[in-house]
């Protein structure tokens, strides 16, 4: 989102940023304050009042209802926010959302609104801008909201509330943006009148984030193996792998010398860093794994820097990619990946000469993995981790922004994205 505000800005935008306040972001995820230095200080960021309650951690805060019956209270609490839109921890924002932007177009007028999921209930400010204002809107949809990326298939239907709005928002946009080819035709087979609004602008990666050298490795000391993402898969994942890794220790004498490292956010809210996985990864101390916390943007280099094999834990499917998997290939280091065979991430690693390839989440053949990789870092030639940076590339989050920003600036300039007057309203969805 850094990327694609800066793009307008590069354009000839005039940007504003419409989000939550940042103590809301610190009280949900956390924040990184050297991503925020990133932004193009021309653009303007509006920060609402609005909270997730259910995160709230103070008990002297709580309402009676709360202290008496947390269980019922966060039940009734995600039930009001889905009356107001289908998204049960954010739909309660949603009329919040749209006199914010409302507000913001009376006192300067806008000429295209980007709403990014998720939320997705983001969505429905955009179409109340339009629909008040014919403000024209694009979707930054990235992973889609019907489909189901973990397990493949509908997440909803077409006649499902969530269903009726994902319709009505698609059909009046202009343009929906999707994270990858495999989530793009779903929704062409979904929406076939739609199908040539649909463009794959993938998440790249930033160019700042790779480091200008890597190590060589030391075959007396061992290896260092990193982690460097949200972990977010369910506990089993995390279970496999470090299983394999100690099965690789067992086996191999050059792992054994070797140590894991996991970076990065572990939960959200009052479960940072409180979880299963955490329990997972103290017990594997003896296996030489270790947890150094969430890693500032600005670090990433440093830290790419100081591993010479990166650990690619992914869930999901066909359907899922991830970011990191293209920050891990621009850095011309080998990539071990624990994710199923059937991945993007296996599309997009294709061709990668430092890949170990996928073998899904048994132990014993992610213990085969790890000892494949430890080869390739000590076999790997210059020319080899040239290679792996060239086909990183075309991956370049400018590379992937750029054109998708000029393609709606096209738009708006040539007047393409000019609505109707003619709506297409879907009945039954709530005022």
């Amino acid at each position: 989102m850094t990327e694609t505000a800066n793009q307008f800005i590069a354009q000839g935008w005039d940007v504003t940023v419409v989000t939550i306040q940042q103590e809301s972001w610190e009280r949900d995820f956390g924040l990184d304050h050297t991503l925020s230095e990133r932004v193009d200080p021309r653009v303007r960021v509006v920060e609402l009042p609005l909270v997730r309650e259910d995160l709230e951690t103070d008990l002297r805060k709580f309402p009676e209802s709360r202290a008496l019956n947390p269980g019922k209270w966060v039940q009734d609490y995600r039930q009001a926010g889905m009356r107001a839109f289908p998204e049960p921890i954010y739909g309660g924002w949603r009329h919040d959302l749209e006199k914010a932007v409302q507000r913001l177009h009376r006192e300067k007028k806008a000429d295209l609104v980007l709403a990014t999921c998720v939320p997705y209930v983001n969505m429905a400010a955009a179409l109340k801008l339009w629909e008040t204002a014919r403000v024209p809107y694009a979707i930054d949809f990235r992973d889609g909201w019907s489909v189901d990326v973990i397990d493949g298939g509908e997440a909803f239907t077409h006649d499902s509330v969530s269903g009726k709005w994902e319709r009505k928002v698609l059909t009046h946009a202009v343009s929906h943006w999707l994270v990858n080819d495999p989530i793009a035709d779903w929704y062409r087979e979904r929406y076939p009148d739609l199908a040539d609004k649909i463009h794959v602008v993938r998440n790249g990666y930033d160019e700042a984030s790779v480091p200008a050298a890597t190590r060589t490795p030391d075959p007396e000391k061992g290896l260092v193996f990193g982690h460097l993402g949200v972990v977010t898969s369910p506990p089993r994942i995390l279970r496999s792998v470090l299983d394999g890794w100690r099965i690789a220790r067992e086996r191999d004498p050059l792992v054994a010398r070797s140590s894991l490292e996991i970076r990065g956010q572990i939960g959200s809210g009052a479960h940072r860093e409180a979880n299963a996985h955490m329990e997972l990864i103290r017990q594997s101390a003896g296996d030489a794994v270790s947890f150094g916390g969430p890693a500032p943007k600005a670090e990433v280099p440093e830290i790419f820097a100081s591993w010479d094999v990166l650990l690619l834990m992914i869930m999901g499917g066909k359907y899922m990619t991830s970011g990191k998997v293209y920050e891990y290939m621009a850095t011309g280091l080998p990539v071990m990946s624990a994710h199923k065979v059937e991945h993007d991430a296996t599309t997009v690693m294709t061709g990668h000469p430092l890949w170990t390839g996928a073998c899904g989440f048994d132990p014993e053949k992610l213990a085969d993995l790890y000892s494949t990789a430890a080869r390739i870092a000590f076999e790997a030639t210059d020319e080899e981790r040239a290679a792996a940076k060239a086909h990183a590339a075309q991956y370049a989050r400018a590379a992937q922004m750029g054109p998708a920003v000029r393609k709606l600036t096209e738009l708006v300039t040539s007047g393409q994205a000019s609505p109707s007057v003619r709506t297409n309203d879907v009945e039954g969805l709530p005022a």
